[in-house]
């Protein structure tokens, strides 16, 4: 074990203040096979700048540190531990010869990142383009197949009436950037999954930004006189009018640095728990707060104005999940399939 530890081992590890940010044992293998070569290539780093890299706390960073005392390699000898230490707030690893280089991106990771770059790079007053492009260039360089199969990718999503590939031309992406370049109003059939339905609207474009991973437009929508954001893969139909966009002098761009998630106060608490098959609602919907269960499964809760449509997407579930709070709303779900079997004659 390490010298700079004998006073104490992990037990004696100092505490900082502040709380850890919520994680799974699936981010944590992440974060721990990451943050050993990015220490063992620096020689030694301050636990601070450790922790500021990998966006978690110094708690945080120190519990996954004291996880390392139980990894054990089998090269060169045969269960050897990783020598590690962070005593005086440098963190310092030997013996982890076996995982000291850096990860490699596999061909769907490498594809799925250029995917996002070239869509991050289409929009419009983008700071740093030039990095971003050289960024891409050295990723295509070093993932030979995978930026095919990203070009490709990103073909086969704007076939569908998504998001751009490399040139926006002709997407959804690319007649927003020219709506926005000519100062024009577009009108939207944009699907708002809490109504389960499609909605019509004229909006006057301010920008693209992305979000969590998602594209958005950001605009002044007319029916809702106000500033609204629009994901870009729930427009069905958009049509550039020949008609100038007047965004009102007063309009504030939305705040998204601490997300899009913005509860009120009066809406519904509902947790569900989902099986494996349903863990798709915790991609698809805004969630409070998203917990492994094990075995795959999830527990997720998100707030509602109207619980109408969580009833719908209760019964298109099935078996992939399961509403467990508020009770009452479990039991109107309950009826709900009840009275949907006795169409059928299955009741």
């Amino acid at each position: 074990m390490s010298a700079g530890m004998a006073s104490g081992g992990p037990a004696a590890a100092p505490r900082q203040g502040g709380r850890p940010a919520a994680t799974t044992s699936t981010d944590r293998l992440a974060r721990l096979l990451a943050l050993v070569p990015y220490v063992v290539n620096r020689d030694s780093v301050a636990l601070g700048e450790a922790a500021a890299a990998f966006g978690v706390t110094e708690k945080q960073l120190i519990d996954d540190l004291n996880l390392l005392w139980c990894v054990e390699l089998r090269a060169p000898d045969p269960y050897c531990p990783i020598d590690l230490s962070y005593e005086g707030g440098e963190i310092t690893v030997t013996e982890a010869e076996s995982i000291a280089r850096p990860l490699r991106l596999k061909v769907d990771e490498a594809s799925a990142l250029l995917v996002a770059l070239r869509m991050l790079a289409g929009i419009p007053d983008l700071h740093d383009r030039d990095a971003l492009s050289r960024v891409i260039a050295k990723l295509e360089s070093a993932a030979g197949a995978a930026a095919a199969v990203s070009s490709q990718v990103a073909v086969e999503v704007d076939a569908r009436g998504g998001v751009a590939g490399p040139d926006g031309a002709g997407t959804a992406l690319g007649r927003l950037r020219d709506a926005i370049g000519a100062g024009r109003r577009v009108h939207l059939t944009y699907y708002v999954p809490a109504r389960d339905e499609n909605t019509e609207r004229d909006v006057d474009p301010m920008r693209l930004l992305v979000v969590e991973g998602n594209t958005y437009l950001e605009g002044w929508c007319r029916r809702a006189e106000a500033v609204r954001l629009f994901k870009l893969d729930r427009i069905a139909g958009l049509t550039v009018l020949d008609v100038p966009a007047q965004v009102p002098d007063d309009a504030e761009p939305i705040d998204v640095d601490a997300g899009l998630f913005r509860p009120s106060p009066q809406d519904v608490r509902v947790t569900l728990e989902l099986t494996p098959r349903g863990r798709w609602v915790a991609d698809y919907y805004p969630c409070e707060s998203v917990e492994e269960l094990g075995e795959g499964r999830l527990r997720v809760v998100l707030r509602t104005p109207d619980t109408r449509w969580v009833r719908g997407l209760a019964l298109r579930l099935g078996d992939q999940g399961r509403v467990t709070a508020p009770e009452s709303l479990g039991l109107a779900i309950r009826d709900d399939a009840v009275r949907a079997l006795a169409r059928y004659g299955m009741a």
